[in-house]
């Protein structure tokens, strides 16, 4: 059962809802569907679930992109309503005749919606009808024809066996027998049956004479291969005792072996007895504002333009090469979207966004252009290069605050210090960045204390220990082997004590498929509930960032035990310096979590962290 139809505007203005059906939804499946959905450049998938206590809904929806009007319909997802897209198609069709822009009310529309459902509910019976008789015949044909099909290869093979023997009697004794239509089936070998043997100059097999293979030419083989092995294995240990072992070369000047332990002495207190290295290496780049500068952009197109024409039309540009703009069309089809969105999604492949990424994209700026009247001079390519840089704009830009300073001050206010967990999978540099970040609220005179829970790694507590040296900040440790979760929560406590204005956990690096290292990272999270939780990736992954974001996110919602489990709160993007124009894996993560990027990693020292440049980074991508 239809549970409820809506027609909206583009800009939230309800038009009509079915007053008939009258369901009272539980939750509210329409506003997450535009969050989450319609605003996410997520609106080209064909449906979207949504769960919510005691209800589980699948809502359906279409576009008049020409009137900016939307149609949504909700039903429960158990009833898998066959009619839904076609009353949907029908809505749009006749809801658009009567459409008037200054108009808010259409009460009229209530008679025509019944005729209409009704006429989809109609079909979908008759639909549903003809497939269940058709279905049976079409068993019976299929397995008709399969039998028929195995005749004729039995036949066929054994037909060919017997062919090549040159034997008649074995020739007549592997022919089938013809069927009333004319078929051949293989009725003389039953079940349990031996197969027909043929006799060729006193040797039995199973197969023709060019095919057969004499037993007593591989016994005698092997006789021959059996005296060549013995014969080897006796030289072998003939010649044993005459090879000589190879001595290690020594050099007279060599030097004495050294200990490879270069790890700094330290108490367990994290004392060191070595002198403190000057960390001031100037501003953080996270306080730069960067200017983007596109001359060099737009001089770089001007050049190969200039080019292209030279070249006498011979070498075009990506887009203008193969599109050309389409006189006399009104409203955009999906049939002249198609070649500049496949032109788009390549070049955003070839950025290193994920190919299932990219894919969902083009298919959202379709439905939003589709039916849509294109301007006047203007090329599809031109429009579709448009739609997808603000498409990509409004996904980069972050829908809530990310002022972490801000929220810092806040929780001193309340007497609490900020606790910021840092997680992602193996290498990807997430005790380095820490220090980034903990030298960058060094510079905003924020007292900060790092947090060793990385109790797994070996080395991970010196490294993080080095850090705190460098940078003069206190550091809680508690060595290894130890609950991460414990850990933290002692060291939350410290941080209390001593008045610490923010605490930077550093976890283990975990793959995400290892389900005991997620769950204790889940547990470290639910038992600590951070103000922040940051997935650090690299800049250089494609479409495994799509895997790591949405299995860590899926881990961390279905080990926790709490009903309204902690997830990815932000990304800090590593080794951004090393990709050039290969700036997709940033659009591929937020896009798979929804969660932003705050901070962006671009170097080896301190200074070397910054914030993502969501107007670069769209360039980049269309350029």
């Amino acid at each position: 059962m239809l549970e409820q139809l809506l027609i909206f505007t583009r800009g939230g203005l309800i038009l009509w809802t079915c007053k008939e059906l009258g369901n009272a939804l539980r939750g509210s499946p329409i506003d997450t569907l535009i969050r989450s959905c319609l605003l996410e450049e997520r609106s080209g998938a064909a449906s979207y679930n949504y769960d919510a206590p005691g209800c589980s809904y699948t809502l359906k929806w279409t576009f008049h992109n020409d009137m900016g009007l939307v149609f949504v319909a909700v039903y429960q997802r158990i009833l898998h309503l066959l009619y839904v897209d076609d009353l949907l198609s029908m809505v749009k069709q006749e809801f658009s005749v009567i459409y008037d822009p200054k108009r808010t009310l259409y009460n009229d529309f209530d008679d025509i919606f019944q005729q209409l459902k009704k006429e989809a509910e109609a079909r979908a019976e008759e639909m549903k009808k003809s497939k269940q008789v058709v279905k049976p015949v079409n068993n019976n044909l299929a397995r008709k024809q399969g039998n028929v099909q195995n005749g004729n290869m039995d036949g066929g093979n054994q037909k060919k066996s017997g062919g090549e023997s040159g034997n008649d009697h074995a020739g007549e004794n592997f022919k089938g027998r013809l069927s009333e239509n004319g078929n051949l089936k293989n009725n003389h070998i039953g079940k349990g049956e031996p197969t027909a043997i043929v006799k060729n100059n006193g040797k039995e097999n199973g197969v023709s004479n060019t095919g057969a293979f004499d037993v007593n030419k591989l016994q005698k083989l092997r006789s021959k291969g059996g005296k060549k092995t013995e014969s080897f294995a006796n030289k072998v240990s003939k010649e044993e005792p005459k090879k000589t072992t190879k001595k290690n070369r020594v050099w007279d000047d060599s030097p004495k072996e050294a200990k490879l332990d270069f790890t700094d002495p330290g108490s367990e207190n994290g004392e060191q007895h070595i002198s403190v290295v000057s960390t001031d290496q100037g501003e953080s780049m996270m306080d730069k504002d960067e200017i983007v500068s596109s001359d060099s952009e737009s001089e770089s197109e001007d050049e190969e333009t200039g080019k292209d024409n030279k070249n006498d039309g011979k070498k075009k540009g990506w887009f203008s090469s193969m599109f050309q703009s389409i006189a006399g069309k009104a409203n955009l089809e999906k049939s002249d979207l198609e070649p500049a969105l496949k032109a788009l999604k390549d070049r955003l492949m070839t950025k290193n966004v994920a190919e299932e990424i990219a894919e969902k994209l083009c298919e959202s700026v379709a439905a939003s252009l589709e039916g849509k009247k294109q301007a006047s001079f203007t090329r599809v390519s031109s429009t579709v290069q448009a739609a997808m840089e603000d498409a990509l704009t409004r996904i980069l830009t972050p829908r809530r605050s990310i002022d972490i300073l801000r929220d810092v001050h806040a929780a001193k206010e309340q007497g609490k210090p900020y606790v910021v967990v840092f997680v992602g999978v193996n290498g990807v540099g997430k005790s380095t960045n820490l220090a980034k970040v903990a030298y960058w609220l060094q510079q905003h005179n924020v007292n900060v204390m790092m947090a060793a829970c990385d109790t797994f790694r070996s080395g991970a507590v010196e490294q993080l220990r080095t850090h705190a040296r460098r940078l003069q900040i206190t550091i809680f440790e508690k060595g290894y082997e130890k609950d991460p979760a414990v850990v933290a929560k002692e060291a939350i406590q410290e941080a209390s004590r001593n008045g610490s204005d923010v605490v930077l956990v550093d976890t283990a690096g975990r793959m995400q498929d290892n389900e005991p290292l997620m769950r204790a990272l889940s547990k470290l999270i639910y038992v600590n509930s951070p103000d922040l939780v940051l997935f650090v990736g690299e800049a250089l992954v494609g479409n495994d960032a799509v895997d790591q974001l949405s299995k860590f996110n899926q881990k961390l919602g279905d080990l926790s035990p709490s009903p309204n489990p902690r997830l990815i709160d932000g990304i800090l993007l590593t080794k951004f310096d090393t990709i050039d124009d290969k700036v997709g894996a940033a659009l591929s993560m937020v896009y798979i979590s929804g969660a932003p990027v705050m901070f962006v990693g671009c170097g080896q020292s301190y200074t070397d962290l910054k914030k993502l440049n969501v107007k670069s980074i769209v360039k980049t991508l269309l350029k």
